[in-house]
């Protein structure tokens, strides 16, 4: 099984630049989208071949996530949310349980400029973690999207000079490490590659910060351990234009 994770940071916009000819060229068996800042409907969009799941922001132009599945893919459900109301305004997530296990695609709150908005993300990451437990013990769980967190030094381009920032402060590192170390769950990418430097999946418009790989790697694959001996592989598309995020995929057993 092929996966497919892309902040498309406005799939109005990347519709423009591409994004159909990249979903039909990868021909992904899942495809996950974060930041489509739109909602169902806003679009005509030629996915024949695919069921579609929608999660908008009540704030039109803002968030949002999209999830399309090959409809030879049985669903077993779909739900949207975490179940918390302060928490699912904003459209950030959609899990699809599939019969072996849960895809959950998710849209991380960034922390903002100056962290104004960081005392309401630890309660999301607390929240979002209970969450994803919950699923884990029913069946493993698959988790894709922008997690809007550079887990360590090796993950960014500038570690030192983005200690404090939003995407790279201690609380934020340490609740991805607790994630990760304490609920028997995985990043697949270092999993597969622990010492691979210079690999991002985002870069700031400004400063030809792309064109330079002054970026961050934000984009992530999240899987139960136990899933481990099923990856094939993990792969970041950087040279896939047409948002300040590139795609990234996992082949999956």
């Amino acid at each position: 099984m092929k996966c497919i994770s892309w902040n498309v940071n406005g799939l109005r916009a990347v519709v423009q630049k591409g994004f159909c000819d990249f979903f039909k060229k990868t021909n992904a068996d899942i495809f996950c989208l974060q930041e489509t800042k739109m909602q169902n409907g806003q679009l005509k969009l030629d996915m024949k071949g695919y069921n579609e799941y929608w999660n908008s922001a009540i704030k039109k132009g803002y968030s949002g996530t999209a999830v399309f599945i090959k409809d030879t893919i049985k669903v077993l459900d779909v739900s949207y949310g975490i179940g918390i109301e302060e928490h699912d305004q904003e459209g950030r997530v959609i899990t699809v349980e599939l019969e072996n296990y849960y895809i959950v695609n998710t849209y991380v709150p960034n922390s903002q400029r100056k962290l104004e908005r960081l005392e309401y993300r630890m309660l999301w990451e607390i929240d979002f973690r209970k969450y994803l437990k919950k699923l884990d013990n029913k069946k493993p769980v698959i988790m894709c999207g922008d997690l809007n967190t550079a887990h360590e030094e090796i993950d960014l381009a500038n570690p030192k000079a983005n200690h404090k920032n939003a995407g790279f402060t201690d609380a934020e590192r340490n609740k991805m490490t607790e994630l990760l170390n304490k609920n028997n769950f995985i990043d697949v990418y270092r999993y597969l590659y622990p010492d691979k430097k210079d690999v991002y999946t985002w870069w700031s418009y400004m400063f030809h910060a792309r064109d330079k790989n002054i970026g961050w790697r934000i984009d992530y694959f999240i899987i139960s351990e136990r899933l481990k001996n099923n990856i094939k592989d993990i792969k970041i598309y950087n040279n896939v234009l047409g948002s300040d995020h590139c795609p990234i995929g996992l082949e999956i057993k």
